[in-house]
């Protein structure tokens, strides 16, 4: 315990590093600031009234936990970061399949601009239309018969304000999480969903403290509870650090006096390759039945359709882990080419021992991802569909949310590589890092 209060104050004695730690706290506050800034027009005491009745276990609920409660509030930072988020795994998608996107990912640091640049435009469009879609809903709900958005406010102007608002308030916090990445600590996008999902955390924590209190369920199976989600929390850490290293061997070779070559390195494959990003694919998909109901809130035929589509239900479970499981090894077949690694290996005068250079690596590396993804693609389904069971057991689904799926996985990651940012300044500098390896593997959100 002393050592790590003495690592916490080394953190604060280099002066650069302190800085951008409270740049980055400084940031995360204006988030969360913004999260609790209603929109023009809406009536901020009857959105509470209205929000009590709404059901906490569907796909708006769930959403609301990546934005920290702010689409709960109808705040101006309402849709998050998420429409980025949308807009960068469309890009990517189209990276992998239309020639102009694959040209753009060659091109390196001007690539990369074209390819950002093209993402924000997206992410505006993406915003735009979720906050069509928002303005719609805010519009329908009521509390005791009176609406929250006043009748002599519904019209053209409050939907515009609305679209113009919530777009402004994804493209200030896209800004804002770039700033971070560029003078804080940590990847600002992964820190501002983190810390909207953090922010919820509390609340949580007091509902399952109530169910308690008043004898809904005893201390003891809340114990068992909380012991399994710490067990599940272990597993996450454990998986997403788990790694299959294929030996290379590199022939020796003499260039004048200098001998080159001649070690063994190892190729490092993880068990979960994709990171959380199947999750993100397979929830975006999810998501579709209920933003289409935002449209049209009052057809019956897609009520009952979505229906069927909150997290809760059988047929959710069963069709989201298959969409996890598919896209896992979509995602890293994108990530990772086993073709490429062959070629670069060949290059470099490598070769996997007992296997021949060219095709015959490809396949053999190819079939080694194929096997360790497939263990790593069920564990991110059961993961996912985690929280739907638990809510099923009883538990409240704003607690049972921090303890699987997408939530989980990024709390853990995020956490780690924030960790991993600070270590590697408290090492340059000759301190003692958190750990004593000075090894800390985190992952990026996306």
């Amino acid at each position: 315990m002393g050592k790590l209060t003495e690592n916490f104050r080394n953190v604060f004695k280099i002066q650069e590093l302190r800085q951008r730690i409270l740049f980055t706290a400084g940031l995360l506050i204006v988030v969360r600031i913004g999260a609790h800034v209603t929109l023009p027009g809406v009536d901020a005491s009857i959105l509470a009234e209205a929000m009590r009745n709404q059901a906490a276990n569907t796909l708006f609920g769930l959403y609301d936990l990546f934005v920290g409660g702010a689409f709960h509030n109808a705040a101006v930072f309402a849709l998050g970061i998420m429409p980025y988020i949308s807009a960068s795994i469309i890009i990517q998608l189209l990276g992998a399949v239309v020639p102009y996107f694959q040209k753009l990912t060659k091109e390196g640091e001007e690539g990369r601009k074209k390819i950002t640049q093209i993402t924000r435009y997206g992410t505006v469009l993406v915003s735009a239309l979720q906050a069509w879609g928002v303005s719609v809903r805010l519009v329908s709900l009521t509390a005791a018969g009176v609406p929250i958005v006043p009748a002599e406010v519904q019209g053209a102007g409050f939907v515009l304000s609305t679209i113009i608002a919530l777009t402004a308030g994804t493209m200030f916090m896209m800004w804002l999480g770039e700033q971070i990445t560029e003078r804080g600590i940590g990847n600002g996008i992964s820190l501002i969903i983190f810390i909207g999902i953090i922010a919820r955390f509390p609340s949580a924590v007091f509902g399952e403290f109530q169910l308690v209190q008043s004898g809904a369920r005893s201390l003891i199976v809340e114990l068992i509870i909380v012991a399994l989600m710490i067990i599940i929390v272990a597993a996450v850490v454990m998986v997403t650090q788990a790694t299959r290293r294929i030996p290379v061997q590199y022939a020796k070779r003499v260039v004048g006096r200098k001998v080159y070559g001649g070690v063994t390195q190892y190729i490092p494959m993880r068990v979960n390759t994709a990171g959380v990003m199947p999750i993100i694919f397979a929830q975006s998909i999810m998501f579709i039945p209920s933003t289409i109901l935002t449209f049209f809130p009052e057809s019956e035929f897609l009520a009952s359709v979505s229906q069927h589509f909150e997290y809760t239900s059988f047929w959710y479970s069963f069709i989201y882990a298959i969409m996890i499981v598919f896209f896992t090894y979509f995602y890293t077949a994108i990530a990772f080419n086993p073709k490429d690694v062959a070629e670069t290996m060949q290059k470099q005068g490598g070769f996997i021992p007992g296997i021949r250079p060219g095709k015959n690596t490809s396949d053999f590396v190819d079939n080694i991802l194929t096997k360790i993804t497939l263990p790593g693609s069920i564990f991110l389904a059961i993961i996912a569909i985690m929280p739907a069971f638990m809510v099923r057991l009883g538990i409240t689904s704003s607690f049972a949310s921090f303890f699987g799926g997408t939530s989980l996985l990024i709390v853990v990651g995020v956490g780690l590589d924030t960790l991993q940012q600070i270590e590697s300044h408290l090492l340059m500098r000759h301190y003692d890092g958190f750990m004593k390896s000075g090894h800390m593997r985190g992952r990026r959100f996306y």
